[in-house]
């Protein structure tokens, strides 16, 4: 159960993030006077950067395991929605790298949980297990992302992800027993 929290609590920020990292660079795009960013090329680069933190990551867990690896980014990644605020004031630079570690950290934990959820599940039902996970999982992003859709009309684009915090700390607290308890490693076979 453990592991299929701290999953959810990943989705609920996940998807949500993709789907509107494009409306909060065109809100700062409309904020900043004299540059053009182009909206669909960074929101690009900030969905695509989440394959170096899952390939980091993967190679990480080898070492240090799912559990930590998982822990550290879904920390990292609450912390720039608890950041995106303050964020959007900075200047363009500094706004543009953080929307793109932001990309890294936002699903770098993804495949770390699903080696979690399926090292923990019963062997002869990993499959089904897995499945209903996931279901719940995506269920959970239609929720969070008609959320900030519903919201964008009475709060403006920077504040919206600060709806997203919930998820991340409620998934930290679900993990909290697989750290203590010990990490599952998973060797290369």
């Amino acid at each position: 159960r453990a592991s299929s929290f701290g999953y959810f609590g990943h989705m609920w920020e996940l998807y949500a993030f993709w789907a509107f990292v494009p409306a909060y660079l065109a809100a700062y795009d409309a904020s900043v006077q004299g540059i053009s960013l182009d909206i669909s090329l960074w929101s690009f680069l900030a969905i695509g950067a989440g394959a170096i933190g899952c390939i980091v990551g993967g190679l990480v867990s080898l070492r240090l395991g799912s559990t930590k690896v998982a822990f550290a980014q879904l920390t990292a990644s609450g912390a720039c929605c608890v950041l995106s605020p303050v964020a959007f004031w900075m200047p363009y630079p500094v706004l543009l790298a953080f929307v793109l570690f932001w990309g890294v950290v936002v699903v770098g934990d993804s495949p770390q949980f699903s080696a979690l959820n399926a090292h923990y599940a019963p062997s002869h039902l990993v499959g089904s297990a897995l499945t209903v996970v996931n279901c719940i999982g995506f269920a959970i992003t239609i929720v969070s992302i008609q959320l900030l859709k519903n919201m964008m009309t009475a709060a403006e684009a920077q504040y919206l992800f600060l709806l997203l915090i919930p998820g991340p700390i409620l998934g930290l607290i679900a993990l909290l027993p697989l750290l203590r308890n010990g990490e599952a490693r998973f060797k290369r076979t």
